[in-house]
Parts: C-alpha cells; sequence; structure tokens
C-alpha cells in the first residue's frame, strides 16, 4: 500500500509498504480522508516524530478485513477514531503519569492513517452515523476536541466567551461554546479567510489583533467586563498572556492549543484577578460521540472551512505541511489528504 512515511528532518517520502493483516482482535480499514492536525505539522516541523512513522489521527474510512474474534464490526462498515478507551494495560503504556507530548508522543513508530489502510484494533473504531458524510467524518478528530474543551471548562448559559485564533479546532470550538449556551462568542483572528470563517460559523464578533488593541476592542465589546471563558487556540507567542490579560474577575483560561515553544507572560496584569487556568489534550470517546451528534443535527457546520483546494494527494503532504506549518501565508484553513 501506499504511505506517507517520516524520514526525519522535516521530510515525509510517499513510500510502498506492506498491507496490514488484522490479528484475531483487529480491524483494517480502508482510508477513505485523513484530515491535517496542526499537532502533525508540530511533530513535522520540529523533527520530534521517529522515522518510519506514518502520521494522521484525523480520518474517515470503511472496514477492510476482521479479525477472527471480531463481532462488533462487518466488512464495509463506515468508521472514525475515538471508539472506546483503551485496556488499562495499554493506556498506561501510552500515557503514564508523567507523560510528555513532545518527547513521547511520536516516538513510537505506528501505521496511522495517511496511509491507504491502517490497522485498529477492534474498540478503538467508532460507527460514524448515516447522516453524517464522509468528509465531516474525517473531522470528528478535532471536534472531539472542542467539545473536550468545552466540556471541561466552566462555561454558563449566557456566558461571553473569547476564542484566539480560528483555525480548525477554534472554529469548533465556537460552534461547541454557542450549541452550549454561550450567548457572545468574539474571535480574535489575524487572517482574513479564518475570520470570514469563523463569522460564517456564528462568531458574533470580530477582532484583527494586526489593526485593533484586542483588549480595547474587547473591554468595548464586554462593558469593561472582560470575557467569562477564553479558549487559547493559537499557541503563538504572545496569545497566552493575551488569553489571561482578556478573562473577567474569577474568570477561566482553557489553553486548548499545544505551544512547541517558550512564551511569555506578565502575571502582575492579571493575577489579582484571581484567573484560573486549566489545559486540556485530546478528548474522550463521549466527546466524539457528542461531536458526531452535533454534526448529525446540524450545530456544527464544517462547510467554511474546506473548499475543493483543500483536498489533496497522498504525494502533496510534504508540501501541504510546509504550507501549513507558516498559517499566514494561505487562505486554505482545512487540508485533508484523499486517498
Amino acid at each position: 500500500m501506499r504511505a506517507g512515511v517520516y524520514k526525519g528532518n522535516s521530510l515525509i517520502q510517499t513510500e510502498e509498504i506492506p498491507t496490514p493483516n488484522p490479528g484475531p482482535n483487529q480491524i483494517v480499514v480502508r482510508v477513505k480522508y485523513s484530515a491535517i492536525c496542526g499537532s502533525d505539522v508540530h511533530g513535522w516541523q520540529y523533527d520530534a516524530v521517529a522515522p518510519g512513522h506514518v502520521l494522521g489521527h484525523e480520518f474517515y474510512g470503511e472496514i477492510h478485513s476482521i479479525g477472527s474474534n471480531v463481532s462488533k464490526w462487518k466488512i464495509g462498515d463506515r468508521v472514525t477514531g475515538g471508539g472506546e478507551p483503551p485496556p488499562e494495560l495499554d493506556r498506561n503504556l501510552v500515557r503514564g503519569p508523567r507523560f510528555n507530548f513532545r518527547t513521547q508522543g511520536m516516538t513510537r513508530v505506528e501505521i496511522k492513517a495517511y496511509a491507504e489502510y491502517m490497522l485498529m484494533e477492534e474498540w478503538a473504531a467508532l460507527e460514524v452515523p448515516n447522516a453524517v458524510s464522509d468528509e465531516e467524518a474525517s473531522l470528528a478528530e478535532p471536534i472531539s476536541i472542542a467539545v473536550h474543551a468545552v466540556r471541561k471548562s466552566n462555561l454558563k448559559l449566557g456566558d461571553t466567551v473569547l476564542i484566539i485564533g480560528a483555525g480548525p479546532i477554534g472554529l469548533f470550538c465556537i460552534q461547541t461554546a454557542k450549541a452550549a449556551g454561550a450567548s457572545n462568542v468574539i474571535v480574535s483572528e489575524l487572517n482574513d479567510s479564518r475570520r470570514t470563517a469563523a463569522k460564517a460559523v456564528g462568531a458574533d464578533h470580530l477582532i484583527n489583533p494586526d489593526s485593533e488593541n484586542l483588549d480595547d476592542r474587547l473591554m468595548e465589546l464586554t462593558e469593561g467586563k472582560g470575557a467569562d471563558i477564553v479558549f487559547e487556540c493559537a499557541a503563538a507567542k504572545p496569545t497566552i498572556d493575551q488569553a489571561l490579560d482578556s478573562a473577567t474577575r474569577n474568570g477561566q483560561v482553557v489553553l486548548v492549543a499545544i505551544p512547541w515553544t517558550p512564551v511569555s507572560i506578565m502575571p502582575v496584569n492579571w493575577q489579582a484577578r484571581e484567573i484560573e487556568l486549566i489545559t486540556v489534550f485530546g478528548a474522550k470517546p463521549i466527546d466524539w460521540r457528542i461531536g458526531l451528534e452535533l454534526i448529525r443535527i446540524g450545530k456544527i457546520n464544517v462547510s467554511p472551512l474546506i473548499n475543493e483546494a483543500s483536498f489533496i494527494q497522498l504525494d502533496n503532504l510534504q508540501e501541504a505541511f510546509k504550507t501549513l506549518s507558516d498559517p499566514s501565508t494561505t487562505d486554505q484553513i482545512q487540508m485533508i489528504v484523499k486517498l
């Protein structure tokens, strides 16, 4: 089968590798779409991926073959990830109590979804509802991240929310925050295309921090109060400090994006407001299910994130990673490998 194999030194090459066969409790999925995640781009950018590893964890596919003990699935079933929690043994092996995503997260050689076929444990797959399209299902993972962030937050009905960064997860945070009862969602984003998409998915107010002072504009929009909840979805050098400074007294900041370089903060500016900072990472199976249901009932719209040019071939994966490593240089919000 063909796969995008990481070779080291920020290089992915398309190669022929063996097609997997399922063990007794495994399935093989024929991957149809595999969306490109920012964490994969960071791993590639900072050479934090084991050579031989095949990245890709935002995917949609159909079951191609099943192991002898598999009874839950049949060939042709539509699936994505996020099925069930891993068994305790597997969970401890993957993420121990001092798990470090940068140094441990991509250090094992695995064959994931930038490949024509992917081997999965039967518990790891999740059925895609008939009303959810193949393309929508390929974005179930970033949607689950946004769902997880909102569910872990203190968001209450009627709250004012600030979202810093309108990449894919920021755009899904807009929609999940609205679905959870936020009455006023304000978005700060430099990129014109992403601000346009933010408006299309329901943002109430847009701020361009390149031409407007974020703090001044936020105070205008909140009558000098600030945001009840801030979702930091940018991970740029100044944005964590901006997020903390934007929260109201006893407000909360949810760090959703993953910064890979040191950032600067000035606690004296906001510490007296007794702001809570929490972090989120990944999602739980319930978050995937909620995300798919929000798509099914029309609470999440993926259309503003994608267009015809969003879909690329496997041979163009290296170039796509180069493009996405500097989002300011492209109008593309989400790129998806079509296999």
